[in-house]
């Protein structure tokens, strides 16, 4: 019996994913289903997650993934369920263009982002910020950082992160 081999994390996120979110343009009920979802056990629990999981397993999620993996392709699941318009900017980026003379996303809930620990706490924060930001983020940059989730992210996002400068008192 042949053994079935798992297909690397980043090849899932650029083309199953990517062909996945497309389709839920066709799919108001999985995306709404989705979205309504405030953690990541609730999307978890969720049939439209379960659809996508299978999805998933048949483009070659491996079944071995741990807990912690399986939270975070939940997460990324119903984060960009939350996207509607792909955009090639990094998040940071995004998240500091100005509107008026702020930032989209605050520094004090960016540096709040930062802080984030849990796949959960992750997810609720960029759950509250995907709005701040029109819907518009890069589904691929979004399902990678969230997935790799950890200190390099963090230190990556903060220097990419274009913040204001103070006027000299």
């Amino acid at each position: 019996m042949e053994e079935k081999k798992s297909t690397p994390v980043e090849v899932l996120f650029a083309k199953p994913l990517l062909h996945w979110w497309q389709g839920l343009d066709d799919d108001r009920g999985t995306r709404a289903a989705l979205r309504r979802c405030a953690t990541v056990d609730a999307v978890s629990v969720s049939e439209a997650y379960q659809r996508f999981y299978r999805y998933m397993l048949a483009c070659g999620w491996s079944e071995d993934a741990s807990d912690r993996q399986r939270d975070n392709l939940a997460a990324i699941a119903g984060l960009v369920a939350n996207i509607k318009t792909d955009d090639s900017q990094p998040l940071p980026v995004r998240m500091s263009e100005l509107s008026g003379d702020r930032p989209l996303v605050s520094e004090r809930r960016f540096c709040d982002l930062l802080k984030a620990d849990s796949t959960d706490d992750l997810f609720v924060g960029l759950r509250r910020i995907l709005p701040l930001l029109k819907q518009q983020a890069s589904v691929q940059q979004l399902a990678h950082d969230v997935y790799w989730w950890n200190d390099d992210t963090r230190k990556k996002w903060a220097y990419a992160y274009r913040w204001p400068v103070k006027p000299s008192a």
